[in-house]
């Protein structure tokens, strides 16, 4: 399949150099970041999850009324939603959208932030969750007849689903670095995301997934996901000294505590912000343009890797993923708007080009 890109909404104009504190959505900004991720060729938008943040499903439904072409991402923790419902509820968006749903599972990476919505279970528990979630969604899309569910998770009779999707199912896609990310994501998923890291470790992870795909008898394997923070300018010299402004603008505000993650916050439990912090240790920057800093200043909250460079540098670092096997390309950066802008005039083209001539697009 041709490589894809992928942005993330931004319902404010509120940015993590830039924030403004309880900022309210803002609908004309909103329909404008929608639309000009459209009118760009952006292929998808994922809609974030998190306990103190806006509702994503509706959210999601607004981009879909703003736009054509674009596939809107539903970030879904397990613990806040019945699977039932939210077979509905996606294939609901996905009949409105003419078939552009995609749903994210967030297994859930943090205790605190899990217990802040009610959820207690362990991690391993919340994977357990996860595998049979992904399975009734299947089945609820997929079965025209009722079906019974009996599991340490979820009980249910003679559930029956009249809302299909326009394509028969919905894309899943599944993220993590931990051993039961993988088999869950390789066994299941139909996209598998990472968090950009260097090339050789990149390649273990995807190595790793497709590993779990092959030991489940798949007779596909997932398409990989890698997210990136790109800061770019006209020249290289010119995006380091954009890089560092804005590595100061986030050191400043988490000392402030505007930032992502406090200035006293303790280290992440997910594996994937470990690795992140055990990368960063090694060094600033790696291969060709990836630089941590902003790692280390965002205590490793989120992608939070950057790659810093000019138009045809970032392109570049990009297209050694795509060789690796990244199909699909997250890239989203610290000035929303603008960055998403520059991105869709200098970069999504010249990716696509290049593509084109190595016969990969």
């Amino acid at each position: 399949m041709p490589t894809e890109f992928i942005s993330l909404t931004f319902p404010t104009p509120s940015t993590e150099i830039d924030p403004i504190p309880n900022a309210a959505i803002d609908p004309a900004f909103l329909e404008r970041y929608a639309r000009n991720l459209d009118d760009y060729s952006y292929n998808y938008t994922l809609v974030p999850y998190d306990s103190s943040y806006f509702d994503p499903w509706t959210v999601g439904a607004t981009i879909a009324s703003h736009t054509k072409n674009l596939k809107i991402i539903i970030a879904v923790r397990p613990n806040t939603l019945y699977p039932t419902v939210a077979a509905k509820a996606l294939a609901t968006l996905d009949q409105l959208s003419s078939g552009r749903a995609v749903v994210h599972f967030i297994a859930g990476g943090s205790d605190a932030e899990q217990a802040r919505e009610g959820d207690f279970l362990t991690k391993d528990q919340r994977y357990g969750r996860l595998e049979d979630y992904i399975k009734i969604l299947r089945r609820a899309w997929e079965s025209a007849d009722p079906f019974d569910w009996e599991s340490p998770y979820y009980t249910f009779k003679d559930f029956s689903n009249r809302v299909r999707p326009v394509n028969g199912t919905i894309p899943v896609s599944v993220g993590g670095s931990s051993d039961e990310a993988y088999r869950i994501g390789g066994s299941l998923a139909d996209i598998f995301g990472l968090w950009g890291e260097p090339l050789k470790e990149t390649k273990e992870q995807i190595d790793r997934i497709y590993a779990e795909a092959e030991k489940a008898d798949r007779t596909d394997r997932p398409r990989i996901w890698v997210t990136f923070r790109p800061i770019v300018a006209e020249t290289d010299e010119l995006a380091w000294a954009k890089a560092h402004r804005t590595l100061d603008a986030l050191q400043k505000n988490r000392a402030a505590g505007l930032g992502k993650a406090p200035a006293n916050a303790p280290p992440p439990q997910n594996v994937g912000s470990q690795r992140l912090l055990e990368i960063a240790s090694r060094g600033e920057v790696h291969d060709r343009a990836l630089w941590y800093p902003t790692v280390t200043a965002t205590n490793a909250r989120g992608a939070s890797t950057a790659l810093v460079g000019s138009w045809e540098t970032v392109s570049e670092s990009i297209l050694d993923y795509v060789e690796l096997g990244a199909e699909l390309i997250s890239i989203r950066g610290y000035d929303n708007l603008n960055d998403a802008i520059d991105y869709g005039r200098y970069i999504l083209p010249r990716v696509r080009e290049e593509l084109k001539k190595r016969g990969k697009q």
